[in-house]
């Protein structure tokens, strides 16, 4: 990447991000966060500089930087990544660990999360957004929709479809053809066997609906 990166976040996806793209040798131009405390301090030698929506900064998009959305809450980055796509004609980077393996067969969006020993195999597909954790695996085939969070060490195996704003926790693994609807939340260190209707939350083992 050519280009120095501006991290819209600060906290703890922000610093997760940052750390992926320094991996990587890119340099990051600042942060922003729409916390006051966080403003004007420093993360990792790299400054917090204003507020996400900071015009004077972002205006430097394009050409000059390139963007990360890396916000807490998946509405807020939802809603900045249409906002710099309608206003600056920006479309966020992915930000993908240097101790990542993600296959050259593997298709990814804009905007995806992929930390350290997280493994992203052939022909596996991921939208937008996505936050893959630490050492998590998404296997052959497997098919990620836009804003879907999948937690440190959790395993999603071969042909599992994902849909839009689903929630994996840590250390969950989804067993190979299983479908988990939109905004559906898997609890840390569940066995999902079955398919999840959207917007339903399952914990266990195996997974069951709470």
């Amino acid at each position: 990447m050519e280009n120095p990166v501006i991290i819209l976040g600060a906290q703890s996806i922000g610093t997760t991000a940052l750390d992926a793209f320094l991996s990587n040798d890119v340099v990051v131009y600042c942060l922003l966060d729409d916390d006051a405390k966080l403003q004007q301090t420093e993360l990792n030698n790299i400054p917090v500089m204003g507020n996400t929506d900071d015009k004077e900064l972002l205006k430097l998009l394009g050409k000059k930087c390139e963007v990360f959305v890396a916000t807490e809450d998946t509405a807020s980055r939802r809603s900045l990544t249409n906002m710099l796509r309608d206003e600056y004609e920006a479309v966020p980077v992915n930000a993908i660990h240097a101790r990542a393996s993600v296959s050259e067969h593997a298709w990814l969006g804009h905007g995806n999360l992929i930390g350290a020993g997280a493994v992203v195999s052939t022909n596996s597909k991921m939208g937008n957004g996505c936050l893959i954790g630490p050492n998590a695996v998404v296997d052959v085939r497997a098919e990620l929709s836009d804003y879907v969070q999948v937690g440190a060490g959790a395993i999603v195996n071969a042909e599992v479809k994902v849909a839009d704003q689903a929630f994996i926790g840590p250390g969950a693994i989804i067993v190979a053809g299983v479908s988990i609807g939109a905004k559906a939340r898997i609890g840390a260190g569940s066995v999902v066997v079955a398919d999840v209707p959207a917007g339903q939350t399952v914990f266990g083992n195996p997974a069951s609906k709470v």
